[in-house]
């Protein structure tokens, strides 16, 4: 997995929109709801939670899509790529979509959420599988376990 001081690149599919990360993701996920189904056109999303001092556009001007509401999905204005999400309430972080970042292959989904609307077909290696999203209080082991896992 990623150093923690190494810098990842990443961009839309086009490449107005460049981004970059620093160091190793909190905990990387899969999440096979309905909506981000729709938003791949997909089985699932796949993305790497980091803090948002670790994140920085480095070219362009993402817009907001998908629902428009409180947990705000950034996309590229030409190619309308999904790049990243603000969940509501949580500043601090980002949730980058693995898959926009130039050396996708390292980020393996360690949870998994949303079964319960999986596509039957779809699996992913994940070390940890939701019916929804996991109780607030199983992050802070989850984190823990994804570090000691990717060490």
């Amino acid at each position: 997995m990623a150093e923690r001081d190494q810098v990842h690149q990443g961009q839309c599919r086009c490449g107005q929109v460049r981004f970059q990360v620093r160091g190793a993701p909190i905990i990387t996920m899969a999440c096979h709801c309905t909506g981000c189904q729709r938003m791949t056109a997909s089985a699932f999303s796949l993305s790497s939670l980091y803090s948002s001092a670790s994140f920085e556009v480095t070219q362009g001007e993402p817009v907001i899509g998908g629902l428009h509401g409180s947990t705000r999905h950034f996309f590229c204005p030409h190619c309308m790529s999904w790049l990243f999400t603000r969940p509501e309430g949580l500043d601090e972080f980002v949730n980058v979509r693995a898959t926009m970042l130039d050396d996708a292959k390292g980020f393996t989904p360690f949870i998994e959420t949303y079964t319960s609307e999986a596509l039957p077909w779809a699996k992913t290696p994940a070390v940890h599988s939701f019916e929804k999203f996991p109780p607030m209080e199983r992050y802070a082991q989850l984190v823990e376990d994804f570090v000691r896992n990717s060490s």
